[in-house]
């Protein structure tokens, strides 16, 4: 839509959520809290968006930093939403148009809604239009007074209602459609004469059915949509209805969710079709998963990418890492940052790597550490095997060569190198390189003390 823009409420510091961190920074499925609403605005048509800042200012610019769409408008005190919405006008300076007022504190507000709230506003001739909803228990909420006729008369807050009017079912949402003519116009006149002595933006309305305007209501069929979030309890149930929706999209895709109830996966992660993911799995950050995967019971991704034909066993943790095609994991295996693993490798139970580069076809079955080391194609590495690669001040990498055994009970110190085509025998320690086609062995002599424990008796 054109000659759209935005200004979304974000000042306030959300005091329900005893945090030190304010309440639109708090994560809902992935995301900070106030970039649910921003990508709804942005999506249904809005630039600029003016972002009204107060408490930790910094952290939400910093948030939005690399977005040449958002602007900040500092608002130094908190004294209600038509002062905050005052504080936006120097941004918005030379606009003509529609202004969608929103709250930061809404993450379930979609596009859709907000492209039905404008078109509404529009089709009708408004000067202001507000976004309300039926509620069971309206309790919190200001209440949408309307005549007989259905028209909108005024917004009155909780603590200001009479009894009457506490009655009502129908809320104020926060959402409003207001022509930046009229709004910037009269935004000055609001007054603060209320129980709580600030400057409510529902005051507006007031405003416009003085001057003979046309204001409208327009009624969400979904409440949820407009649900604040004010506590950690809101904040849970918000993330988990983002959820089941990002679930019913990948589900709707071709993805495999064998519980999506108990299936954790953020915003942003992209999962091919025909991938399986059981229940108590969180995938996070900027995961991209192939076709064709299975990933098992209890495992965490956060930010990596993983080739078709992928399987990652139950209980393993995932961290930055890259997997190509048909690569196996785990059970209860751990891929630190860095990890790169080619098709066909194996990674076993209990076995840890990081900053690694695994060749094609290579295995590690269980019970290994792999720090910072390149490892060829076709490579084994046996049970308990480390690569030592600290030595109290610095990192060292560990290159195996393709076709390489390592048996059981390596070690390597790394700096060192073993070449192609090698056999290390078990329980060795490397701490030289090992040539090609070699044998590398290193081990104190057997020694056997015939009816040793006989004379202890």
């Amino acid at each position: 839509m054109k000659n759209v823009s935005a200004v979304i409420l974000a000042a306030g510091k959300g005091t329900r959520m005893k945090s030190g961190l304010i309440k639109v920074m708090h994560p809902a499925a992935g995301r900070p809290m106030i970039a649910w609403p921003v990508d709804a605005a942005r999506a249904a048509g809005a630039e600029p968006i003016v972002l009204v800042v107060g408490h930790q200012a910094d952290s939400v610019r910093a948030a939005f930093r690399e977005s040449d769409d958002i602007r900040c408008a500092m608002q130094e005190e908190q004294l209600g939403t038509g002062h905050a919405v005052a504080c936006a006008r120097n941004e918005l300076s030379g606009f003509k148009g529609t202004v969608l007022i929103l709250c930061g504190d809404t993450p379930l507000l979609t596009v859709a809604t907000l492209k039905g709230l404008i078109a509404s506003h529009r089709a009708n001739g408004a000067v202001l239009t507000v976004l309300t909803a039926m509620m069971d228990n309206p309790q919190g909420y200001g209440r949408v007074v309307r005549d007989d006729s259905g028209r909108v008369l005024r917004i009155v807050e909780q603590k200001d209602a009479t009894p009457e009017e506490q009655s009502i079912r129908e809320i104020n949402s926060g959402i409003y459609c207001v022509e930046s003519d009229f709004l910037f116009a009269n935004i000055g006149l609001i007054g603060s004469d209320n129980a709580q002595q600030e400057f409510y933006l529902t005051d507006l309305l007031l405003i416009a059915v003085s001057q003979g305007l046309t204001c409208l209501g327009i009624c969400t069929g979904d409440s949820a949509e407009i649900m604040g979030v004010n506590d950690r309890a809101q904040l849970a149930e918000a993330a988990r209805i983002l959820r089941r929706r990002i679930n019913y999209g990948l589900m709707c895709s071709g993805v495999s969710l064998v519980d999506p109830e108990q299936t954790y996966i953020d915003q942003g992660v992209l999962i091919g079709p025909d991938t399986t993911i059981h229940p108590t799995c969180s995938i996070s950050g900027s995961t991209v998963i192939g076709s064709g995967c299975t990933i098992e019971c209890g495992v965490s991704i956060d930010d990596c990418r993983i080739g078709d034909g992928c399987h990652i066993k139950a209980g393993s943790v995932l961290e930055g890492s890259e997997l190509h095609g048909a690569v196996a994991v785990g059970p209860m295996a751990h891929l630190r940052p860095g990890t790169v693993l080619h098709d066909h490798v194996k990674i076993g139970n209990f076995v840890e790597t990081k900053k690694i580069v695994m060749g094609e076809g290579s295995k590690a079955s269980h019970l290994t550490y792999l720090g910072d080391a390149e490892i060829g194609c076709n490579v084994n590495i046996g049970c308990g095997t480390i690569t030592c690669n600290y030595d109290g001040v610095n990192k060292h990498r560990t290159v195996i060569g393709d076709d390489v055994f390592i048996g059981s009970d390596v070690q390597l110190v790394a700096p060192v190198t073993v070449g192609r085509n090698s056999l290390v025998a078990a329980g060795t320690t490397v701490t030289a390189d090992v040539p090609p086609d070699s044998l590398a062995i290193s081990r104190v002599s057997q020694v056997n003390k015939e009816g040793w424990r006989l004379k202890k008796r």
